[in-house]
């Protein structure tokens, strides 16, 4: 069974940081591309960040492109989502997710091309 867990979420004011952690436990997530998305209460889940299995390729959404940043430790089996420069639009769920890749270049975009999901946490920004 794969599980996903994220952390690091919490609540933070205008211009603040906050870095999430994915731990993956069920299977390597050397194979894994891995994604990043949220959702703000009464919207759609909005893609936010993804990241190739080997690290090499990474694609931001619109709303975060140069403010947030998508790593991987592959050893350690977990992704991260480094968000600074918070924004009061920053608020919602947030969602790791996890899919096998097909090579180490592919990253994915799509929540339908996910077949692994976290169970969200919390991050609220303050103005």
């Amino acid at each position: 069974q794969v599980l996903l867990v994220e952390s690091g979420g919490g609540r933070m004011q205008t211009g603040g940081s906050l870095r999430l952690s994915c731990a993956v436990s069920g299977r390597s997530v050397s194979s894994c591309a891995m994604g990043w998305f949220r959702q703000a209460p009464g919207k759609e889940r909005e893609f936010v960040a993804a990241i190739s299995s080997s690290g090499s390729t990474t694609y931001y959404g619109n709303s975060v492109m140069g403010r947030f940043t998508i790593s991987r430790d592959n050893p350690k089996n977990t992704a991260y989502l480094q968000m600074n420069e918070l924004k009061p639009e920053d608020t919602a769920v947030y969602y790791c997710a996890a899919r096998a890749a097909h090579n180490g270049l592919y990253y994915y975009t799509g929540d339908t091309d996910y077949n692994y999901w976290g169970q969200g946490t919390q991050v609220t920004v303050s103005s």
